[in-house]
């Protein structure tokens, strides 16, 4: 039992030695406390089933109450927002009770508990990434279930997520200007996301990018940086030819065009000096 449940519980305990769940605690009647559990259940006084549940587990299991009672258990944490034991419950369901006809619902559930777990876009995403890969399992398995398009809704959100991350790190990388890098990060970003609203963004954040890190170069590499800059509006041209950030990109090959000429006329003039 995690410190948070055990101080729950503690606080339930004392709160409820002269009340009516008190006595029920007291109770050594079983069949008489997992009525009062489902009752509690069924009114949505989830800590109270919690307690219940909890002592009613080992006493149950094996018997044809136990089903019910472990389906309210694993949702009774669920409600009360604790997801990763929830998850946990949701699994050993699906264990003991593989061919239930809640076993589609529970794997969903599973599932979901991974999504409710999914932190902001700026911290770790394994939970998140395991959402997408278990409502997809889901959806391969229940292609027909009414769940299905809910499913697909919910890795939407977990991929806009992810892609968010990476937006975030290709922009870390951009504003502290380590810019071949962010370069390599928002290309990256456009690989993993082809269908982005997104990329015309992506891909002009990648040629301001080859832009600086030309600019910033000693001038024997400046020249081959500066074509990649070409290289890249081309290729911003050829994806995204109705883009409203069109003028930008052209903007970036003219300033490149131009510091090419520079670079040119600099070396034709020192080798005229030679």
């Amino acid at each position: 039992m995690k410190l948070n449940n055990i101080l729950v519980f503690v606080l339930i305990l004392s709160l409820g030695a002269c009340s009516k769940f008190g006595k029920v605690l007291k109770s050594k009647d079983f069949e008489y406390k997992l009525k009062m559990a489902n009752t509690y259940f069924e009114k949505k006084e989830f800590r109270q089933a919690q307690v219940l549940y909890e002592e009613l587990f080992p006493v149950f299991k094996g018997t044809p109450q136990f089903d019910d009672l472990y389906y309210n258990y694993a949702f009774s944490h669920y409600n009360m927002r604790d997801y990763e034991t929830a998850e946990n419950l949701f699994k050993g369901y699906l264990e003991v009770f593989a061919n239930s006809k809640r076993a589609e619902e529970v794997e969903y559930m599973q599932a979901n508990c991974y999504f409710k777990q999914s932190p902001k876009p700026e911290l770790e995403q394994s939970n998140t990434i395991k959402a997408i890969g278990m409502f997809q399992v889901f959806i391969n398995t229940h292609p027909e279930s009414p769940k299905s398009k809910e499913a697909e809704a919910i890795i939407a959100k977990c991929q806009a997520k992810l892609e968010t991350k990476e937006f975030l790190s290709a922009q870390l990388y951009f504003n502290v200007g380590q810019f071949k890098a962010a370069a390599l990060a928002y290309t990256t970003l456009i690989n993993n996301y082809p269908d982005s609203p997104k990329g015309d963004e992506y891909k002009l954040m990648s040629i301001k990018s080859y832009y600086r890190y030309a600019a910033m170069s000693v001038d024997e590499k400046k020249e081959e940086r500066y074509a990649k800059v070409v290289l890249e509006v081309e290729d911003f041209q050829d994806r995204f030819p109705e883009s409203k950030l069109a003028k930008e990109a052209e903007r970036y090959l003219t300033l490149t065009k131009n510091n090419l000429k520079i670079l040119n006329n600099e070396q034709t003039s020192q080798a005229a000096g030679k």
